[in-house]
């Protein structure tokens, strides 16, 4: 029965894999062990370049021997001499072997390496006659033996989606992928700094709950088996991160993984990282002074720059970010009048007039004014949004979690951060009335008991939570993978995504039996 689940995987392996498992077994039956462990660098290429790179061949001389590993990514083989281009993942090297300066063992490791092996040498520094930085092998070792070639060396993964199903092999061909992966590291990284610099606690809380809620979107359900209990896995860690304000601390964050139970675009996938943030005795306004300095930071110390290029536009995170009501955006950007936002029937008739408008035009009629000045600004103001704009006044009706304002109630005191015509971050005054946040929750269950599938349960415990008192609490969420596709010049959000959500793939055909 083992032996089925082997064979079907090998039966598939083509002449070279087959070429190279006889190299494995002639490195196993020369005692040189293909998978070997304790193998350790003294240097990486980046310090060698950085001593040797600038230095003319003799000035180099006798320099200490060092250790090296890589991946062999080109062997030039001249018969009893050989160059192979090493790649450590950052920085690309040269080794040189010879036969009699490379020890023995080392030799006939070299005669049964391939493109795309492991490999480690130990030797010194030298200059090759086209002035190629070299290390010059006196050991040299295959340290993991690869079965499977790489792709052809000067092109890599030209299928988009091997490109993201196999990153490893993306990654290791790639330059560009690797370095914009670790560039999201970067990002993440002077985040978290940013926000311990300004005494914010991080925090984890639960990624499955048994009330979905915290944001309008449908959730993914899952079933806990010991307590058979119905949960659903994060679709936003907000009323929990606020659950902590009430418990008493005032500056809470979490980077979080949050799943919505939705399509996949350019810019959406089922499984994002965002980071959430709570300060009690702060106001929205607060937090958009706080969120524009993140900005201007990241810029400046991680990309290095305060003007971004994306695609044809350059987005300048260094200017003072617009900050424009959703009223006067939907009148800057249309031919409607602040007079005819109070009048659905000319919101109706422009939206109706767009050729490609995302919601279906029968269910715009009955919709309220507040609602159709949202779609207005979604259909024709979103996308014009380029540079860093802060969208203020939000209505009410279409924000459940947030706070009235004192003088329009109709309103809330809410913003959304707008770059590159995308929303990157949402926030707001938090409601923390809970008579008031009890009939927002019943709003969003008779919209849910009405077939509304992204509508939000009532969290009655988060209820009783604000019972005993929140204090004022501004709050905001940016989300992380748009964010970084603007600063890296990314036009997919796979291409940030370590390994973003594809279709399942088939291994095998089976074949139904006679």
């Amino acid at each position: 029965m083992r032996d089925k689940y082997i064979s079907q995987w090998e039966n598939q392996f083509n002449e070279q894999m087959k070429v190279r498992l006889e190299k494995r077994e002639k490195m196993q039956a020369a005692e040189s062990h293909p998978y070997k462990h304790g193998v350790k660098p003294t240097a990486t290429a980046a310090e060698l370049v950085k001593l040797y790179g600038d230095k003319e061949k003799e000035e180099i001389g006798e320099t200490p021997v060092y250790e090296l590993v890589g991946r062999a990514m080109l062997v030039r083989d001249f018969g009893k001499a050989a160059f192979i281009q090493v790649d450590d993942g950052k920085t690309r090297f040269q080794f040189y072997v010879k036969k009699n300066v490379t020890s023995e063992g080392g030799f006939a490791d070299y005669k049964l390496c391939d493109y795309g092996d492991m490999i480690w040498a130990k030797g010194t520094v030298f200059k090759t006659n086209k002035g190629e930085l070299s290390l010059e092998a006196q050991d040299f070792k295959v340290v993991a033996k690869s079965i499977r070639p790489l792709p052809e060396k000067f092109h890599g993964l030209t299928d988009q989606e091997l490109k993201y199903r196999m990153r490893y092999v993306d990654m290791i061909m790639s330059k560009e992928s690797r370095e914009k992966l670790r560039t999201r590291s970067k990002i993440v990284r002077y985040i978290r700094e940013f926000f311990y610099q300004d005494d914010w606690m991080e925090v984890e809380t639960p990624m499955m709950h048994s009330v979905a809620g915290g944001a309008t979107a449908k959730p993914f359900n899952t079933h806990h088996n010991a307590l058979d209990m119905e949960l659903f896995m994060r679709i936003a860690p907000e009323l929990h991160l606020k659950r902590l304000i009430v418990g008493g601390y005032d500056k809470v964050f979490e980077m979080n993984r949050c799943f919505r139970n939705e399509g996949l675009s350019l810019k959406h996938n089922p499984e994002f990282t965002s980071v959430e943030f709570y300060a009690a005795w702060q106001t929205y306004e607060d937090l958009m002074d706080f969120t524009e300095k993140l900005m201007h930071g990241l810029a400046k110390d991680v990309i290095g720059s305060a003007k971004i290029t994306w695609g044809e536009n350059e987005i300048d995170f260094g200017s003072p970010f617009r900050r424009l009501s959703m009223k006067d955006s939907v009148v800057e950007h249309t031919s409607l009048s602040h007079e005819d936002l109070a009048d659905p029937a000319k919101m109706i008739a422009l939206l109706k007039s767009k050729k490609d408008l995302e919601i279906d035009p029968k269910k715009l009629d009955g919709l309220s004014a507040h609602k159709l000045m949202n779609l207005c600004f979604e259909e024709f103001v979103e996308g014009k949004l380029i540079q860093p704009t802060f969208i203020t006044e939000y209505p009410t009706e279409i924000s459940p979690l947030a706070r009235r304002n004192e003088q329009n109630p109709e309103y809330v005191d809410r913003f959304e951060l707008f770059i590159n015509g995308w929303e990157i971050a949402n926030g707001f005054n938090e409601l923390n009335d809970p008579t008031d946040q009890l009939g927002r929750f019943a709003d969003q269950a008779v919209l849910k008991d009405g077939g509304d599938d992204e509508a939000c349960d009532p969290d009655y415990d988060y209820v009783r939570a604000l019972e005993y008192g929140m204090a004022p609490t501004a709050g905001e969420g940016i989300g992380i993978d748009r964010l970084v596709m603007i600063l890296t010049n990314s036009h997919t959000i796979r291409d940030v995504i370590l390994f973003p959500l594809l279709k399942k793939e088939t291994f095998f055909e089976h074949k139904d039996s006679e």
